[in-house]
Formats: C-alpha cells, structure tokens, sequence
C-alpha cells in the first residue's frame, strides 16, 4: 500500500507537472517570430510563410489525386526510399484576402526549391490577417515616392509611426469624446422620460425639461458634427499613404499604413531585433483589445474581467460563508437540523456548475435585475440596466458556487481553536461575541484565507456559470471606466463604477478560442498563452491569499488548519 500510494502521488504530479510544461512551452513561444520561407512548386502558384510543424505521412489516393504526374513520380520515388512515408510541413501562409487559407500542408515532393527571401516582411494587419510578401514602394497619394524593397522599408520605417498615432488619436475619439456626447444626450432623455411617468407629458415641468433636452441635443449635435470632421481629417491623412507589396505568387497588394499593426523582415533580423519582436508581441497581448475574432490582438479586456469577477466574487462569499459557519458552529444547538443544514451544503458543492448558471440567469438577472429596472430604471426600459446578465450577478452565480467551500473551511478552522480559549475569555467576563471577535475569529483567520484561496481557485477558472450570466466574447466598455465620474445610472451614482456590464473572461475567452473560432490552426497558439496566462492569474492571487494566511499564521501561532 506504501508504494502503490507513493507511485499514485508520483502519477498524479507527473501528469501535472506535464501539463504545465506543455502550457508553458506552446504559449510562451508563440509570440517568437520565425524565418519567412518561400517554396516554389512544381505546379500551381508558389507560397511563403512560416513553418510551424514537420511530419511524416503516407499519401492516400485522394491526396494523389489532386497533384498531377510529376508530383506522383516524385513521391513515388521517395517513398521507395524512405518506407512509404513522405515529409510535409505546416505554413502559416495568412494571406487569407488573396489565397482564402491560413494554412497549407506542403510536402517536399511537390517543391522544385526553397528559400529565405531576405526582404520578405511579415506585416499584422487589424483585418484580415497576416501577410507575407515582399515590399515594392510607399505610395503617397497613389504615387510612388520609394521604389525597391531597402529604400521601401525605410521609407516604411520613417512614415508608419505617424500613420499609427493619427489612427490612435481617431480610436480615441470614437472610443471616448464621441462617447461622451452620446452619454450627455442619453442622460438628457433619461431625465426626461423621469419627468413625464412622474408629471406626465402635459405638465409644465415636463414642458421645461423638454427645453432643457433639446438645448442638450442641440449642444451635442455640435459637438458630434465638429468630432465627425476631425475624425474625417485623420482618416483622410492615413488614407494617403500606401504600402505596394508583391505576394509569393505575383499577386500585388496595397495596404494602408495606419492598417499595419506590425511590420517586420523575418529573414533579416537578429537576436535582439526578434527579442524585440517578441516583447513587443506580448505587450500587445497584454494590454490591447482583441482583434480577428480573439485570434490576435490583446487580451487586456478579459485580464481586468476575470481579476475584477473574482474579486467581487471574494467580497461576496468570505462574509456570507463565514458568518454561516459561525452560526452552525458557535451559535446553533447541535441537532438534527444543524446535521441536515451540514449535509445540505456539502451537497452542494457536488451540483453541476451550469445549474447555478440557469439559476443565476433566472433568479438574479431575470427576477432580482428586473424589479431593480421596474423601481429605480422605468426611464430606461425597455433597454434593461441590470434586468441582463453582468459581472454583478456573474460574481453572486460563484459566490453562490464555492460558497460551500467557504463555510467547510471556516467550520475545521473554528473548531480549530481550542475550547479552553473560549471558556477562559468567558471566565474573564466577556460576553459571546466578544470571545468569538477577539479571540476565535483572529485564530480561525488561517483557515478561512484557506477557505478564499479555495473558493478563488474553483472560481476563477469556471466558464459555464458564466456564459449564462455575463461573460462575453467582445465587450465594447470595461466594467471600470475612469474617464466617467457621473454615474450614468440614474438614481444609483456610482461613478467610474459599472458593475452591470457584461464582461469578457480567460476561461471563455479560451472556450471561444478552441471551439469557436473560423481556423482553428490558427488560433492554437492563442488557446495555450490563454491558459498560460489564466493560470498566472490564478497562481498569483492563491500567493496573495496564502501570504496573507501565512501572516496570519506567525501572528497567531497556537492556531492550527
């Protein structure tokens, strides 16, 4: 039994530690920039792209079928000489507007030549993908004012940081002053529907309101038109200017500046130009919005939502868990319903997430959001402000979830405590509460940061509570807007603070990666730097937690977990 234990444990940390080497490897070099190859074929149009994987395969004859008489010689040939079997690779070729393909399987058979052209650039573009061509000339104004790709690239180098400024500075004012204006006019009709279902529409406070609202719709009228024309000005400046490239297969394509998110020759670059490369890639990833269906682009969005959700989440289940554990342990008379109350939430814990994500949808959004909308937001319906699934009711769903977590814990963690505490607190004098605040509570406070590091865990990586209840796969505003210190919600103000948004999370954002994405090739190496960096999240707020029990824990010595 000693071994057969031991060798489990071994199992059991091997599979773990498997996993995590996986995770670790596949994620953190994705970002790595890899050499550009161009392969020119036998027959049909030639390639370039990255290789991201080499096997061996035995052709069959649908395979065979599609490549005509030479190719077939050749593979014939070289499976005589290799036991069957043929090397192919997988290319990222991402052309997807002229090729409509991400990637391609090609084998060796099918090549007349490879090579690493030394001007061919990767350029990540916010649509349509990546692009690996070679660079001709920078247009300005649909004229040539650098030809050849060296005088082409530098001419690139000295105009595209300018281009991406100007489009930042529109992204900015799409994203932020013109939402201003439309908050100021929603806010004004907000204020008057208030009046007309208090006063009613042939009241004189709704006719003074009414002027009110249009002198507000007239002011940001004004506003908009002069946001429209700056707006209008840079995406006109950025329009100008052009990047003429050729594909591998002679196609020419132009691409706009302020479109290139990226640009660099693969084939050129040396150490530290790809460690620069690859730093630049992960603070993109790190603190940009998603782009290509969550394929590429950041993933900031999603980091606040899941550290927020989980946050919110301990707020709401350390007091309730705790107080529920003390009351079945220090205040209940212990008896049958005590017994069946204990039995009931251990129960609990075992039923299926996705039953506290219908219920969530049902009693928080559907019932408790809409009686909130029905008292306090009749002005804003029927657009419902928390009658709908947000990161409020998202953290009640997994409170409700690891709520039996916390009280398990906080339960071994009071009966931890020695009774001879509590007697001689009570000899003294003190009252019960007294006892349980100064004396059982701060050596108990281990095992309930026990309990939340417990609860954190199970309730951060969960995802289907949370297509149910707030997790979505693009969220235009984040949970927290700091340029909004109004309180846009009417009888409720809570400034920069909305937590009836809904909110994009890791662990559907990784879902969304693997099962709903249009290629899945292409986002594999998303999935696993998702995974990498939701673990990190959660590794980092379970050290938080346990420094924190650890504190606890040399202030309080006599208390045992």
């Amino acid at each position: 039994m000693l071994w057969f234990s031991g060798g489990a444990l071994l199992l059991a940390l091997a599979m773990i530690v498997a996993l995590l080497a996986l995770v670790l490897w596949q994620g953190g070099a994705s970002f790595w920039p890899g050499s550009i190859e161009r392969f020119a074929r036998l027959a049909g149009p030639d390639s370039m792209g990255e290789v991201m994987a080499l096997e061996r395969f035995a052709p069959d004859d649908f395979w065979l079928e599609a490549h005509d008489a030479q190719v077939r010689e050749r593979a014939a040939s070289e499976q005589a000489a290799s036991d069957g079997l043929l090397v192919r690779r997988l290319v990222r070729s991402e052309n997807f507007d002229l090729t409509g393909r991400h990637y391609e399987w090609v084998a060796d058979c099918e090549l007349r030549g490879r090579s690493q052209p030394p001007w061919a650039l990767l350029l990540e573009r916010l649509g349509a993908g990546r692009l690996y061509a070679v660079p001709q000339a920078l247009l300005l104004d649909g004229e040539p004012v650098s030809t050849g790709p060296d005088a082409t690239w530098q001419a690139f180098q000295s105009r595209h940081a300018a281009a991406l400024s100007r489009r930042l500075q529109r992204v900015a004012i799409e994203d932020h002053e013109v939402g201003r204006v439309n908050a100021r006019i929603e806010r004004a009709r907000q204020r008057l529907r208030e009046v007309a279902l208090e006063h009613g529409q042939a009241s004189a406070a709704w006719r003074e309101q009414s002027e009110r609202h249009d002198v507000v719709v007239a002011q940001a009228s004004a506003d908009y038109q002069r946001l429209l024309e700056r707006i209008e000005a840079l995406r006109s400046e950025n329009d100008r200017t052009e990047l003429r490239l050729t594909a591998a297969d002679g196609q020419s394509v132009d691409v706009r500046l302020s479109d290139i998110v990226r640009a660099y020759p693969a084939n050129r670059l040396d150490l530290s130009g790809r460690m620069g490369v690859y730093l630049s890639r992960w603070w993109e990833y790190l603190s940009e919005d998603p782009r290509e269906s969550n394929s590429a682009g950041g993933v900031w969005p999603a980091i606040f939502g899941t550290i927020s959700m989980t946050l919110v989440m301990c707020l709401l289940v350390v007091p309730f868990g705790v107080l529920a554990a003390l009351y079945l342990r220090e205040y209940a008379r212990q008896g049958l319903l005590v017994s069946v109350v204990r039995v009931a939430v251990n129960n609990l814990a075992g039923v299926p997430s996705i039953v506290f994500g219908v219920f969530g949808l049902g009693f928080f959004c559907t019932i408790v959001g809409g009686w909130i909308d029905q008292e306090f937001y009749a002005a804003n319906l029927p657009n419902p402000t928390f009658g709908k699934d947000g990161l409020l009711w998202a953290s009640f769903t997994l409170a409700l979830l690891t709520l039996p977590v916390v009280i398990v814990a906080t339960e071994e963690a009071l009966a931890s405590v020695p009774d001879s505490m509590r007697e001689g607190s009570l000899a003294c004098g003190a009252t019960r509460w007294q006892t349980i605040r100064r004396i059982v509570l701060p050596r108990a406070a281990p095992g309930i940061m026990t309990g939340m590091v417990l609860a954190i865990a199970r309730g951060a990586g969960e995802v289907a509570p949370l297509m149910l209840v707030g997790a979505v796969k693009l969220a235009d505003e984040l949970p927290l807007d700091m340029s909004d210190w109004s309180g846009s919600l009417g009888p409720l103000p809570t400034g920069p603070l909305h937590l009836q948004r809904s909110f994009m999370h890791l662990g559907f954002h990784i879902y969304d990666l693997g099962f709903q994405s249009p290629d899945s090739e292409a986002a594999k190496p998303m999935v696993y730097t998702t995974t990498m960096l939701l673990i990190a999240i959660v590794v980092a707020l379970n050290l938080l937690a346990v420094a924190v029990r650890a504190k606890l824990r040399r202030k309080f010595g006599g208390a045992t977990v």
